[in-house]
This record gives C-alpha cells, structure tokens and sequence, in this order.
C-alpha cells in the first residue's frame, strides 16, 4: 500500500497533503488558486487585503469597497471547490474588523491573521465555526495569544502558523537582524513554539512557514514536530495563480542578488525582487502620496516615502515600474509556471521520499 503523508488536522478539518498556500496580498492570491489548493486538499487561501479597487475609490468608500471584493472572492473560491477555503487578514490593517467580519458571515472555513498580534479576533468570530490561526515569529507571542484568549474568550487558537524571517512580503522581525542575518532560524522558533502548543490540551498543531520550497523542506518540518507547512512563494508560480503574468515573470527571471529588504511603511522590513521601483526607493528616492484612506493603521501618510498599497497593487496588474514584488527567499529557484495540481503532486512525492 503507498505511505500516505500525515494528515494535518485543524479541530475537526483535514488537510491532506498538510500544506496551507499563503495569502499573498495585494491580489495575489484570490479566489481561484485558493480553490485549485483546496481542490487538491490543501487550505487555499484569499488575502483580504486591497482585493477591492480601492486605487479608483473615495477615502469613504474603501471599506465598503474592500468588503465586497472579499465577499465576492469567497464566493466564486466556494462556487469552485468544495475543499477548505481560508482568509488572510492582517491586524496593521485599518479595516482589519470589518474584513474579519465579512468573511466569517460567508462561512469562511479559517482566518489567519499576522502582522499583529490578533488579541480580539475572537470577538469578530463568536458563535461561529471558523477555525482562527495567529500568525507568530516567537514563542512568547504565542503564549501572549493564548493567555488574552483564554480569558477573554475562552477558547484557544485552532492551530498556529510559526513564521521565520525567510518569508517574502513583511516579516515579523528586527531589520538590521533580518538583513545581517541574525533572526532566529525556522528550526529554533518551531521547537520553542511547539513546547508551548503541546502545553495545552488538546495541543495546538504548529505549521511551519518561511523558506519552505520543496518536498525536502516538508519532510525537514513534519520530522521537527510541525503538523504541516504554509507555502506561498511556489504558489505565485502557478498557472491558477490571480496575479498578473508579468508578476510571475518577475520570480521567474529573478537571480539570488535580487532579492532584498526593504523598510516598509508598515514599520516592518519586506522581502522583494529588486526592480526600477525599488532600486529608486533603496537608492533615497520618495513617491509622494496623496492618501484618501488610510488603510494601514502603522502608516503616517505625511512621511511614507511610498504607498506600498498602491505599489503593490501596480504589481499584481502587471505595472511593475510603479510597484514590487513580495517573494520569499527561494523565489529565485522558481523556473517554470505550472498548474497546482502537477506542484502539489510533485511536492507530495517528494516529501514522501524525504520522510
């Protein structure tokens, strides 16, 4: 009989293979990667962020206009699959509850939510069966998580996604650590978490996330004690994948040099692949903005040297003069576009014969 990878359970739901596709944001990954994973068995998921065409929008209207978008990704990701279908959202957001919201009244499966710690989302998701996931790049945010849940919730994450400082997009950790090296490796932070998850009963699975390309790297994971691995990098080269062909280019012709850290109006550093945009912003230049809505809660319009919302948004439609591309570490190593179903296949066969 064929060895079967180990299932990746969230509460009553399976993942098999145990692989999560990570919500990229802006308009990365919408409603049709998210079902082509989930009709594969994995967790596709929607990011929320910018889904709407808020670029075009007054400052009144970009939740609203955010909202629907998200409404109606979730909904044509569930008219083509039957699998399970999560939902990114970022606590920096300034519409952070209203999308929280949104996608818990359309039933969604699981919400993950980082860049922040996300010590309310229960609030947002009572009475509802939605599997809630933090995102966490130490132990002790885990426990801080765990502690305001339990008593003022009285529930406890549903799973935790650890992520290390070879992600693409913001990453949760120190600049100068991340660009000199010194962030804690994905190895370290999975064993310090997972004597945290196991504490609890039942225990909290931890997925690994950050760096994580190939089957080797999954097998390296499942074997430390993780229960299952995000991936989002491999995703973006895939024929289903929302972005524009001209964003996937990018990963495609990038070398290892051209992936570099920025200072993101966030407040947090980002991985990209160097372009013209963002040799200007590395080199002192500012893209002036007028900012009709405000969309991230840490940005101060006033000294932004760029409005990464709209960057990233001129990305994802394939303007990539006047914006960027997030990428984790390893999109160098991407060299063809596929559809999901080859990748996943491929990944599976490879992490069996690495387990």
């Amino acid at each position: 009989m064929e060895k079967k990878l180990p299932a990746l359970h969230i509460g009553d739901l399976t993942v098999d293979p145990p692989i999560i596709q990570g919500g990229m944001g802006v308009r990365v990954s919408r409603s049709r990667l998210a079902a082509a994973v989930a009709n594969e068995g994995g967790v596709g998921v929607i990011a929320s962020v910018g889904l709407g065409k808020f670029e075009e929008a007054r400052g009144s209207e970009f939740e609203a206009v955010n909202n629907e978008a998200l409404r109606s990704e979730i909904r044509k990701a569930r008219s083509m699959s039957k699998g399970i279908i999560g939902v990114n959202a970022m606590v920096a957001l300034s519409n952070y509850v209203s999308l929280v919201k949104t996608a818990v009244d359309e039933g969604i499966d699981l919400i993950i939510s980082g860049a922040g710690l996300p010590l309310e989302l229960p609030k947002f998701a009572e009475k509802k069966d939605v599997k809630l996931i933090p995102i966490v790049s130490s132990a002790r945010a885990l426990k801080i998580i765990c502690s305001k849940w339990k008593r003022n919730f009285s529930r406890l994450p549903d799973a935790v996604i650890v992520e290390g400082s070879m992600a693409g997009g913001h990453i949760g950790y120190d600049f100068q650590d991340v660009v000199e090296g010194k962030a804690p490796s994905l190895d370290k932070l999975i064993l310090e978490v997972l004597e945290v998850a196991r504490s609890f009963d039942p225990v909290i699975p931890v997925i690994a996330a950050g760096g994580v390309f190939d089957g080797r790297d999954i097998a390296h994971f499942l074997k430390l004690g993780a229960s299952g691995v995000q991936m989002g990098t491999r995703f973006v080269c895939t024929d289903e994948c929302d972005v524009h062909d001209d964003f996937k280019k990018v990963y495609i012709n990038a070398r290892e040099e051209d992936l570099v850290i920025i200072k993101s109006p966030v407040g947090m550093p980002g991985r990209v692949i160097r372009g013209k945009f963002v040799n200007a912003i590395l080199s002192g230049e500012t893209k002036p903005i007028a900012c009709n809505y405000h969309c991230l809660k840490t940005c101060d319009p006033k000294t932004a040297p760029y409005c990464i919302a709209k960057a990233l948004a001129n990305a994802a439609e394939g303007n990539l003069d006047d914006g960027f591309v997030f990428a984790g570490t390893n999109a160098y190593r991407c060299k063809e576009i596929i559809p999901v179903k080859q990748l996943i296949d491929e990944l599976v066969s490879e992490t069996k014969k690495y387990l």
